[in-house]
């Protein structure tokens, strides 16, 4: 399955996402490539979108290979298969995730500039990225989500790694995930579009994205 782009994309995640959830979700896109997804999935499910910043650790001299990720609230992921290959590794990790925090706090402002997150506990969250490779992101994110309190966690991608998806389905409540190529090479091989995302973008597409939802009323406690 080819995209013409992201947000072609989220207008196909946002129709098998249909009966899938309830009728207050959030929807929160992993910055960057996930927001332009998120916001025609928070669109069509008239609900309100936000972002959630997750940084990738990637391995000294290719930074495209995750050694890891961490995302808000301290949260930590490991690749050990890939700090296995690496010599100094634990060096190697610390010295990524000081690098990482920085950029994160200052995506997290340049977003947002002075509204808070949207508050996460007690709610369904639709969780979307543009795609799923390794999956350490992903995997951070959903670790963050639990730590904030989140009722249910949905992960929805239109295109993710076999092994990838198959290993986050037990960490999220639902998965949907449209293309799961046998060969899978890397994200961009199922977009014919798939330029770089802007901190300028993100913000506008969250400016925008501030979709009505029918009133979330949380469970009171018997």
């Amino acid at each position: 399955m080819i995209f013409r782009d992201r947000r072609e994309a989220g207008r196909l995640l946002a129709e098998h996402l249909q009966g899938r959830v309830g009728e207050s979700p959030l929807v929160l896109g992993l910055a960057r490539g996930g927001v332009p997804v998120a916001f025609e999935v928070a669109k069509a499910l008239k609900a309100p979108l936000d972002v959630l910043v997750v940084r990738k650790l990637g391995a000294p001299f290719q930074p495209e290979l995750a050694m890891g990720a961490i995302a808000a609230g301290g949260v930590v992921v490991r690749n050990e298969e890939v700090l296995g290959m690496l010599p100094e590794a634990e060096a190697a990790l610390r010295q990524a995730s000081r690098r990482e925090q920085v950029e994160l706090q200052r995506r997290e402002q340049a977003y947002r500039g002075e509204r808070s997150p949207l508050a996460v506990q007690g709610r369904e969250v639709v969780l979307v990225d543009d795609g799923v490779a390794t999956g350490a992101s992903v995997e951070a994110a959903i670790l963050a989500l639990r730590q904030l309190g989140a009722a249910r966690i949905v992960l929805a991608a239109p295109v993710g790694a076999p092994e990838s998806m198959h290993r986050l389905r037990a960490l999220a409540d639902d998965t949907i995930c449209l293309s799961q190529p046998a060969r899978f090479a890397a994200v961009g091989q199922a977009y014919e579009s798939f330029g770089q995302i802007g901190d300028e973008e993100v913000r506008a597409l969250l400016a925008e994205g501030q979709f009505s939802a029918p009133a979330h009323h949380p469970q009171r406690e018997a």
